[in-house]
């Protein structure tokens, strides 16, 4: 059996001897027993190859097929439970959730936005305070009833997108 220096290890692997020195002492690679600073030629390949493949678990050599398999069949199955939730309307689409929402923030933007022009002749007459609070907070309780509606406004989007 033939033993090589860190030298010409380290002209094998293609690295500087500090190099081949720092492997030995993070125990990557080991020096053949009771010959210091020599090195058995095949075994100090194969660690070196099964070092560079920990160090890039992406590689081929360390692709499993059955977990590659199983991450396959998970995002197909969450595709297709996708799908079905949104034919069930257990689900929407993004946009249909955007448009929804613009409309519905539009719609209360609006409706906040009238009622000082709404109640300003109203509430001048008004001198009693319970009266004026009352009328504030109905008029502010419909306006927020339109943020409730939002299944009726889902359900609209959903006719006009054809997904009934």
């Amino acid at each position: 059996m033939k033993l090589y220096s860190a030298k010409a290890i380290a002209r094998i692997l293609d690295l500087s001897e500090r190099r081949v020195r720092q492997m030995k002492d993070q125990n990557i690679i080991r020096e053949f027993s009771g010959k210091s600073g020599l090195y058995e030629l095949i075994p100090t390949i194969h660690a070196y190859i099964n070092y560079i493949r920990n160090r890039n678990p992406d590689s081929a050599e360390n692709v499993d097929y059955n977990t590659e398999r199983a991450l396959l069949m998970q995002a197909k199955r969450r595709g297709i439970e996708f799908d079905l939730g949104l034919k069930e309307r257990d689900l929407h689409t993004a946009n249909d959730v955007e448009t929804v929402m613009a409309s519905m923030l539009i719609n209360f933007k609006t409706r906040l936005m009238s009622i000082p022009a709404k109640l300003s002749p109203a509430l001048s007459k008004k001198t009693d305070k319970a009266a004026i609070h009352r009328i504030l907070k109905d008029s502010i309780d419909e306006a927020l009833n339109e943020l409730a509606g939002y299944d009726e406004l889902f359900r609209r989007a959903d006719n006009e997108s054809g997904n009934t």
